[in-house]
């Protein structure tokens, strides 16, 4: 019997590792600046149904997606977009956070935090395809839209690690659109 060698071992990891990637069922289109927000509705950690056409024309939205509530980098996230929540409902914009997590865990998250703005539940991830937003290896991804007033994408931001910096480029951009 032939004893498989640490190059085939690893080699043969990566293959696995690449076909988990690619065999999720993820939108191969992601949303772009200019592009109009997806139409949608998800229940916010209280359990109240909250549709984005609501607020449409009304508040500069922020729609920010993490991988998981109470780890260690989209802690750090939350409590950015906590620590600046003034400055963005003085800009004129909502902050809404997205992920695959229950209510009761988007509850405890934003009770723990005391994170003051709408967390939403996307079990599967069907919101996650809308956006494009792409999983990461085993996670979802981390990704921050920003939509004006007329439901247009105007920005957006994609860095896996640095969460404290969707809160403040996302601010930066619209305190800038705004002069």
């Amino acid at each position: 019997m032939k004893s498989i060698t640490l190059k085939n071992t690893m080699l043969l990891a990566f293959m696995l590792i690449g076909f988990c990637k690619t065999s999720y069922a993820q939108s191969d289109k992601q949303l772009q600046i200019g592009d109009n927000v997806p139409n949608f509705t998800l229940h916010d950690q209280d359990g109240k149904l909250f549709n984005v056409r609501d607020y449409i024309g009304k508040k500069v939205l922020v729609i920010y997606f993490y991988p998981k509530d109470e780890s260690m980098v989209c802690t750090k996230e939350a409590c950015a977009f906590r620590d600046s929540f003034d400055a963005f409902t003085k800009a004129g914009a909502m902050v809404i956070g997205v992920n695959g997590g229950t209510i009761a865990s988007h509850k405890e998250f934003q009770q723990h935090y005391k994170l003051p703005f709408t967390l939403l539940s996307d079990p599967g991830n069907k919101i996650y395809d809308l956006f494009g937003v792409k999983n990461k290896l085993f996670m979802s991804g981390r990704e921050t839209f920003v939509v004006d007033l007329k439901g247009k994408v105007v920005y957006t931001h994609e860095a896996m690690l640095q969460g404290k910096e969707h809160s403040d480029d996302a601010l930066a951009f619209i305190k800038a659109a705004k002069k």
